[in-house]
């Protein structure tokens, strides 16, 4: 990378796009509805379930201008998710601006690792054990999102929602490769626990991206 681009990567007026497109929201409070989705390369949070773990290089997704992703998402939708690979790992400020200026909604998937930049109108957060979020970001989260992949990920959970804020909506969802030896466990949790919710990624069983 030339050292302007990093630069500008380092900036934010540049960012390493690895995917961008138009569907269904598949997961959380949002699913069902139509949204365009940019996911940003780089993330050394390293899930070993982790479904995009192509995404994980930044070096293999080339440097673009935030302009043209912002030009690029608006011709869609007004609402366009930022998703990763983890997006915090760069400045997400440029973007946001953007996106605004131009009328969209800005939501945002992270696992709050790191510092939380933009201005979002949605923050989901999907926290992991092997890297925690920052304390800040809990209680800007409207949205708590953890993964369940054992029995043990049910009182990481607790934990983490016992730092959001009261308006935060909790969910728990299963991850896909155990789906169904974990969605029992879920709906048993759910109703022992109604403060949380049941969150399944539908757009797998819609088959769409």
């Amino acid at each position: 990378m030339q050292e302007s681009t990093e630069k500008l990567v380092n900036e934010g007026r540049m960012l390493p796009l690895m995917e961008e497109f138009y569907t269904i929201q598949g997961e959380g409070y949002h699913k069902g509805t139509a949204a365009y989705f940019v996911r940003i390369g780089g993330c050394d949070v390293g899930c070993h379930w982790c479904d995009v773990k192509e995404s994980w290089n930044a070096a293999l997704h080339p440097p673009t201008s935030t302009r043209v992703i912002v030009d690029n998402a608006v011709k869609y939708s007004n609402v366009v998710v930022v998703t990763g690979g983890e997006p915090l790992t760069w400045d997400m400020s440029e973007l946001t601006k953007g996106l605004k200026s131009k009328g969209a909604k800005t939501h945002i998937e992270t696992s709050g690792a790191y510092t939380l930049t933009g201005n979002w109108d949605w923050i989901c957060l999907s926290p992991k054990k092997v890297k925690l979020p920052t304390k800040e970001i809990y209680s800007k989260a409207h949205e708590l999102k953890c993964i369940v992949y054992n029995k043990s990920d049910f009182d990481f959970a607790e934990e983490q929602a016992s730092q959001v804020s009261k308006d935060c909506v909790l969910y728990l969802q299963p991850e896909w490769s155990v789906r169904e030896k974990m969605i029992p466990l879920i709906v048993d949790y759910v109703m022992k626990n109604p403060k949380w919710k049941v969150s399944l990624q539908t757009h797998k069983y819609l088959n769409i991206p």
